[in-house]
């Protein structure tokens, strides 16, 4: 970008894609939580406006709105539940249903599927809750015509003080999560490329990644918290690691903002 400034601008004008795309893809990927979906959909809007060249003629909304797909991708991957057994499982069962209803001229009842496939009425009513939660394509093309202007306030306020937190957040990070995220984020390179670099399998990488975005949002939520009541952590590691990594966001940071984690830091 030419500016800091531009550079702010297009994150705060374009704040409101991030709420409305992590809405709609927790609408379908009721599994991954509302609030990881945003923190991923924030980090993802920062790195695309630090990015962005206005010279290849793309609209930026248009150019986010790819960088953010992409993160909520990653993560829905990093947190899949689903293994193929599983999804075979899904599909057959699925395919039985629907083969008997078109037949039957009505929906067919889990105990019919059960006796077309020889299988355990309690595995046909399993696989058929996990066909009602199997994640759609968050490539919607109803989502391509969303107009990013439209401020919500609630989503706008404080996005300076939040880009400048998660900016600390970011550098504070241990150095392969770092550069990892800077990695996917920033420079948009293939997990399986990052993965052959460090000498990790993809899974690692994966798995790196979702612990630093984790990371990032207790950091968010630990400046953000109302009251005395510390935040639930996200984050996998363990109480020390995560208030070292306060510590160093602390050190790191101007006093406004350092004060907050300087509480959570080690005595």
């Amino acid at each position: 970008m030419s500016s800091r400034a531009e550079r702010n601008r297009l994150v705060e004008a374009n704040l409101p894609l991030v709420g409305y795309l992590a809405a709609d893809t927790h609408a379908r990927a009721t599994h991954i939580p509302r609030e990881e979906l945003a923190a991923v959909g924030a980090l993802a809007l920062v790195t695309a406006a630090d990015a962005y060249d206005p010279a290849l003629g793309v609209p930026f909304g248009a150019y986010a709105r790819r960088r953010i797909l992409g993160a909520f991708a990653d993560e829905m991957r990093s947190m899949d539940w689903a293994s193929r057994g599983i999804r075979k499982r899904i599909k057959e069962t699925v395919a039985v249903r629907d083969t008997l209803t078109a037949a039957l001229g009505r929906t067919a009842t889990v105990s019919e599927v059960a006796t077309a496939m020889g299988s355990p009425r309690e595995a046909v009513s399993e696989a058929l809750a996990d066909a009602a939660r199997t994640v759609s394509t968050i490539d919607d093309p109803a989502a391509r015509d969303l107009v990013a202007d439209v401020r919500l306030p609630e989503e706008s306020a404080l996005v300076g003080e939040r880009r400048e937190v998660l900016e600390h957040a970011i550098a504070a990070l241990p150095e392969r999560m770092r550069r990892i995220v800077l990695a996917v984020y920033i420079e948009e390179r293939p997990v399986k490329e990052i993965a052959e670099e460090l000498g990790v399998t993809h899974s690692a990488v994966s798995q790196q990644r979702s612990e630093a975005v984790r990371l990032l949002r207790d950091a968010l939520d630990r400046y953000f918290a109302e009251g005395t009541v510390e935040p639930v952590a996200s984050t996998r590691i363990s109480p020390a690691a995560r208030d070292a990594y306060f510590g160093r966001i602390a050190e790191a940071a101007g006093a406004r903002i350092g004060e907050v984690f300087r509480t959570a830091a080690p005595a």
